[in-house]
């Protein structure tokens, strides 16, 4: 009769394995507080010695765990410190890595500050996939519609500019420009025509009719006649100018 082989070299292969994985666990530290990803979480009264920590700075903002330090006492020569934390991605963390101290010295006499972050799903879950980003169009867009409207803006300022100098122009060319003997006789003439016109201009119209027709007559050299040549002439006396019997 064949004998069986002994199951003890399996069992204490068995208890070897079981208690390697104990030893291992053992040697991790175990984690201060607990939450779930994307949950804020908080250490309170935790006594940390050597001089003052603060939170580093969040150079890449896809980091899984975000640190701040909302209370900060003096503990002797230590300090006592309250630190919020919330973890994005599941795991166990050591909050020592997003800490630092004031003056620049190490963290080597600082324990570990180990929390634990549980998934909100279940195991199991599909995560999305993460979107791609595509350029989009060169035409079209806030961008360029702001470019447009300003560049319109401008344009119509500038418009607006030249034009108001040009009138100006104008205005100070008109203003420069002597008033001639046809602009002075024109709103005469036609308030004449119109039978408007009053009876105090009717001197002054004939006045330039006058000076009109010795110009056009070349008459502005002649001696005008003068009355006292014929003050002592009488009306309807031989030589004597002619009187309009209506004046």
């Amino acid at each position: 009769m064949r004998r069986l082989p002994s199951p003890m070299p399996l069992l204490l292969l068995f208890l070897a394995v079981v208690a390697s994985a104990v030893a291992a666990d053992d040697a991790q530290p175990r984690p201060r507080s607990r939450s779930t990803v994307g949950m804020p979480a908080r250490l309170e009264q935790v006594v940390l010695p050597g001089p003052e920590l603060e939170a580093r700075p969040i150079e890449d903002r896809r980091a899984p765990m975000v640190v701040r330090i909302a209370e900060t006492y003096p503990h002797g020569t230590d300090f006592r410190y309250d630190i919020i934390y919330y973890g994005l991605e599941p795991g166990r963390y050591d909050l020592r890595d997003s800490l630092r101290r004031k003056d620049g010295v190490p963290l080597k006499d600082v324990p570990p500050l180990t929390v634990q972050v549980d998934p909100a799903l279940p195991p199991g879950q599909i995560e999305p996939h993460r979107p791609q980003l595509e350029s989009s169009p060169r035409l079209g867009g806030y961008r360029w519609i702001a470019i447009a409207g300003g560049l319109a803006w401008f344009a119509g300022f500038l418009a607006i500019l030249l034009g108001g100098r040009r009138k100006r122009s104008l205005a100070g060319a008109a203003a420069a420009r002597p008033v001639t003997l046809a602009d002075r006789l024109r709103p005469l003439v036609e308030a004449a025509m119109a039978g408007t016109l009053p009876r105090g201009q009717e001197a002054e119209l004939e006045r330039l009719l006058i000076g009109y027709w010795r110009k056009r007559l070349g008459l502005e050299q002649a001696e005008p006649p003068r009355r006292g040549r014929r003050a002592g002439r009488r009306r309807g006396a031989p030589g004597a100018l002619p009187v309009d019997p209506g004046r």
